[in-house]
């Protein structure tokens, strides 16, 4: 038995698979705290099954998505050694920033150490503001993290209820402005993640589960839970990956679509070319700072069925805000929904209710109720059609996107709208044929995301540094080095080569073996080091990873 759980903003969604089919799917709102909720779902989930039974269990949300739209993280310092190059306040990302002195150079080697008093200065200042999590990153970490380590170090010493986040630990690529902003967005959002890692332990360990429990990830695959607590920035955007992984389970069409789920309060997009996901190749954006967090090309808008209508100086809008459900479920305001129920008959549920809270509205703006309705439709629709539309032009500069053109030697054309959500049903159709192409609206769209979360498969990458001059290789993030075979004969088929192996062997511990033979070479660059005329050695970068995708087990949901 496999589960997928989704914890979303106003409810948590659960699905069950058994022998690579759903057998079973719940929806929950929320009605007490996490765990709680947690609990119920497991419970409808695994009436009359044993609970040890259950091999695998995944789990998407979207906390730390929510914490890094509303600023309502920890209070985080972010210490730079950002050594020789760009001045200074261009990385000051946090308000709480401290440069330090110090310098790696791109082949890891130590040029300018970091003064102690320095530090120590630092680190007294944090302490004074009462700050408690502190992240630090240096220019060439991932090549030397010696520098970080003297800090952190320090920081324990002196302040050892501090919270530490290193940038060599939480990204392995070069770009050092992305390293420090994923360090700076990981420590921030650590203390939240790790209380709600800690609810989902609870609710596993009161139901006697013995199975592995798995993170949804930006990127669309999975990682441990226990793993997700060093690195809680991966699960931003979770929510929206489970999304569009759900729309690959449910649409087993080789198309080029786009999934849109409406939720109650947003709505986010993603592009399907040939049925796979379109990655963000410049990772994750947060905040206007690009990171090294992999992610699907994602967008999302406050928009969704839940979202009130009001009157603001003589004129309708549709609030970002959700006051609660609508009307017609006994909500307080007018909403999205009221509208879609109203202008197109939808009966949804108590139809009358929908109707009186228009009736309001549209008196307070000197309008007729279904006029009201057709204005709010009129502008939903045309929302959601520009967001896809702009998306378009974003996706355009995307390799993958070029790549897919210049092969089949035509423009992309979108082929299908798949809504998922509780609201997809009621706009998508309505949608498409603004849009003027074909939709599909799949029975279990409401629980996609608890899907997607379900059969999503794990995922995996590293980097490869290899320096023939040196003798030696680094692989990125994991600290792992080792010494070059045949340095004078090491060629780029060896570094990718070598780069496969170490990743198969991090799956086989990560419990990812059986998907290392799926794995691909991302990146595969060759520089030669040139000493007066001669060459005296070559640099190697190779990335690899065992890409997002289905799980072996399952067979589908059916129609």
């Amino acid at each position: 038995m496999l589960l997928g759980i989704d914890v979303g903003g106003t409810s948590t969604d659960g699905v069950l698979i058994c022998d690579g089919c759903l057998e079973k799917s719940v929806k929950k709102q929320h009605r007490g705290d996490l765990t709680e909720s947690i609990l119920k779902v497991l419970d409808e989930l695994l009436e009359g099954r044993e609970a040890v039974k259950v091999q695998r269990l995944v789990i998407s949300t979207t906390l730390v998505t929510n914490l890094l739209a509303t600023r309502n993280g920890a209070r985080t310092a972010l210490i730079l050694i950002p050594g020789r190059g760009l001045p200074f306040s261009f990385y000051r990302i946090a308000p709480d920033t401290y440069f330090l002195k110090g310098s790696i150079d791109f082949r890891g080697n130590i040029t300018e150490e970091t003064p102690q008093e320095d530090i120590l200065a630092a680190i007294e200042d944090i302490k004074t503001k009462g700050i408690r999590h502190i992240a630090v990153a240096a220019k060439f970490s991932h090549r030397n993290r010696s520098l970080e380590q003297e800090v952190a170090r320090a920081i324990r010493e002196r302040c050892p209820e501090a919270m530490v986040t290193l940038g060599s630990e939480t990204a392995d690529r070069l770009n050092f402005p992305r390293r420090a902003a994923t360090a700076y967005y990981s420590a921030m959002t650590a203390p939240q993640w790790n209380e709600f890692a800690s609810c989902v332990e609870e609710a596993v360990r009161q139901r006697g589960l013995a199975a592995p429990v798995e993170i949804l990830k930006a990127d669309g695959g999975t990682m441990p839970l226990e793993v997700s607590r060093q690195r809680p920035l991966e699960t931003a955007y979770s929510g929206p990956a489970a999304s569009t992984m759900g729309a690959v389970a449910l649409s087993p069409r080789r198309e080029n679509a786009v999934m849109i789920d409406i939720g109650g309060t947003t709505s986010d997009i993603a592009l399907l070319i040939e049925g796979e996901p379109l990655h963000a190749s410049r990772g994750a954006c947060i905040d206007g700072c690009f990171t090294h967090i992999n992610a699907l090309a994602l967008r999302s808008m406050a928009l969704g069925g839940d979202s009130a209508l009001q009157a603001r100086e003589g004129r309708l809008e549709i609030s970002a805000k959700r006051l609660g459900p609508a009307a017609c479920f006994g909500g307080p305001a007018p909403t999205v929904t009221d509208a879609f129920n109203c202008y197109h008959s939808l009966a949804l549920g108590d139809a009358a209710r929908s109707q009186a809270a228009l009736a309001g509205l549209a008196a307070s703006l000197h309008m007729a109720p279904q006029e009201l309705a057709a204005a709010v439709v009129e502008q939903v629709l045309s929302r959601l059609q520009a967001l896809i539309e702009g998306m378009f032009r974003e996706w355009e500069n995307e390799p993958a996107y070029k790549v897919w053109e210049i092969v089949h030697r035509r423009k992309f054309k979108l082929e299908r709208l798949i809504g998922i959500g509780g609201a997809a049903e009621m706009i998508v159709p309505q949608l498409a044929k603004r849009m003027g192409v074909p939709f599909t609206v799949h029975r279990l769209s409401p629980v996609a995301n608890a899907l997607g979360a379900a059969v999503a498969r794990p995922t995996l990458s590293l980097h490869l540094y290899a320096d023939t001059q040196q003798k030696r290789f680094v692989i990125d993030q994991e600290g792992i080095e080792g010494t070059i075979p045949n340095p004078a004969t090491f060629q780029l088929a060896d570094a990718e080569a070598l780069a496969l192996e170490q990743l198969a062997r991090l799956a086989e511990e990560k419990g990812a073996g059986c998907y290392a033979k799926e794995s691909r070479v991302e990146l595969a660059e060759q520089f030669n080091m040139i000493r007066g005329w001669s060459r005296v050695g070559k640099i190697f970068q190779v990335r690899v990873q065992i890409a997002p995708g289905l799980i072996k087990e399952f067979k589908g949901v059916g129609a």
